[in-house]
């Protein structure tokens, strides 16, 4: 019986980063390891039913052929087949190492083909669902939502300033009285297609009394802009320069503002520090004087990956313009990165190497990590608590920094 093989895409592709990395290792030795690629898949197509069953219709082949050993290298080749898988006719062989990155709860299954790092697809969809990990994400929203109207009821409500022509180019003012005052400009997070401005109230009330403004920006979200990203990322830098600009009209100092964000909202404002702003606003290149990015994205290429381009246009433009670990030249401010132990690993991993990147690159950046919380309590009271640094930073303009 023969079959046809036929390589999976990834499959394919791993084999052709081994031939080149056998080629650098000695002239040659990558046209061996093609070859004995070819023996393999030779050997497979003429007898695929001779090799044990696995599990179902999966089956693997061994490192002999008929009780004789065969060579390193071919044992290499065949190793990274079944490591990345062949299709046979509709039969995959391939190993069935269980899934490692599951939501809790999630009973694992055996690990598919890699999309990102060790991920499989499931496993990334997973890793950019917060709330598969965080059961306690409405009682959270309820909380926040109370808190706000609390503040609220103390402080009054804010004011209402449209930084754009649209609807949607708005943002909420909550003022101290402090003449002069320092302004900290939050961006909402919500997977860029949830919540608004009034969301955010409940975080006021610490920059107000530290005799800072804040303010909340509102934007379209993603769902209103069918999928482009890039309409939301120039709407919060528009937003960001019309409050420098008009600072003074509403008693606030513009060489002393600041911006921070939550979730995909951490994104946006680490984009926010991207911005070229002379070149593109003619403002000061420091027009931001320092950031908190918390529980944010910063390399939008396995966002891409996942569930999440079910509803965003993820073009080649949009990954490489909006992932501000590419661009940390253009970053001029300090940046506060934190995150949660209990948020998804990738969330994680994002945060923990974007700071990794400022500091290799020598900006200043400080990473907390919330022992305990998951990303919707980094929201809440952890984010309460890295307010706490920021609204102490931003009302004695001082660099936001733990020294």
């Amino acid at each position: 019986m023969t079959r046809k093989p036929v390589f999976r895409p990834q499959a394919d592709q791993e084999v052709q980063l081994a031939r080149q990395w056998y080629e650098e290792q000695r002239p040659g030795l990558g046209i061996e390891f093609a070859k004995a690629i070819d023996e393999a898949v030779e050997r497979i197509a003429s007898n695929p039913l001779a090799f044990p069953a696995v599990h179902g219709e999966t089956q693997r082949w061994a490192k002999t052929m008929g009780g004789s050993p065969i060579s390193r290298r071919r044992a290499l080749a065949e190793a990274l087949m079944a490591t990345t898988g062949i299709a046979l006719s509709g039969r995959v062989i391939a190993g069935q190492q269980p899934q490692t990155h599951r939501a809790p709860g999630v009973t694992p299954k055996p690990k598919g083909p890699l999309v990102f790092l060790d991920y499989d697809q499931e496993e990334l969809d997973d890793a950019y669902t917060q709330e598969l990990w965080a059961r306690n994400q409405t009682e959270l929203d309820k909380r926040n939502a109370q808190k706000s109207a609390q503040a609220i009821a103390r402080l009054g409500p804010p004011r209402r300033l449209a930084y754009g022509s649209t609807a949607a180019e708005m943002l909420d003012l909550y003022s101290t009285t402090k003449p002069n005052a320092p302004i900290n400009v939050f961006i909402h997070g919500g997977k860029w297609r949830f919540l608004s401005a009034a969301s955010a109230a409940y975080q006021s009330e610490m920059f107000v009394d530290s005799g800072a403004h804040f303010i909340a920006l509102d934007f379209n979200t993603v769902i209103e802009t069918k999928g482009d990203l890039m309409i939301m990322a120039d709407q919060v830098r528009r937003g960001v320069a019309w409050v420098y600009r008009n600072a003074r009209g509403f008693g606030a100092d513009p060489d002393r503002l600041y911006v921070s964000g939550h979730s995909s909202g951490g994104h946006l404002a680490a984009v926010v520090l991207t911005t070229e702003w002379q070149k593109d606003f003619g403002l000061p290149i420091d027009t931001v004087k320092g950031a908190l990015c918390a529980s944010g994205m910063y390399d939008l290429h396995p966002v891409s990956l996942s569930v999440r381009s079910s509803y965003i246009n993820f073009t080649a433009q949009v990954v490489t313009a909006l992932s501000p670990q590419r661009h940390l030249d253009s970053i001029t401010a300090p940046v506060i990165v934190a995150h949660g132990t209990l948020e998804t690993p990738e969330f994680q991993r994002q945060n923990r190497e974007f700071a990794a990147a400022l500091n290799s690159a020598g900006k200043r950046a400080d990473l907390i990590v919330l022992n305990g919380y998951n990303h919707f309590e980094v929201a809440d009271e952890g984010f309460a608590h890295l307010a706490e640094l920021a609204a102490d930073a931003v009302a004695r303009s001082k660099r936001i920094s733990l020294d």
